[in-house]
């Protein structure tokens, strides 16, 4: 999956706004402690990060 796409992906989900804000301060367990920008910039693939924030919050499945 591209950054893009990925990033698409959350302002769909949050909203262009909240996207940005849950990304930087939201911290996950699925990313092993990190939040989606730490996951990311540690080389974690986008997908990945996609796939644990479908699995934190409970994103429909039509959205994954």
């Amino acid at each position: 999956m591209r950054l893009t796409i990925f990033w698409e992906r959350m302002a769909d989900h949050f909203g262009e706004g909240y996207a940005e804000s849950f990304a930087r301060d939201h911290v996950m367990s699925e990313l092993g402690g990190r939040t989606v920008y730490q996951a990311l910039d540690a080389g974690w693939e986008a997908k990945d990060v996609w796939r644990a924030v479908c699995a934190a919050v409970d994103v429909p499945a039509d959205k994954r």
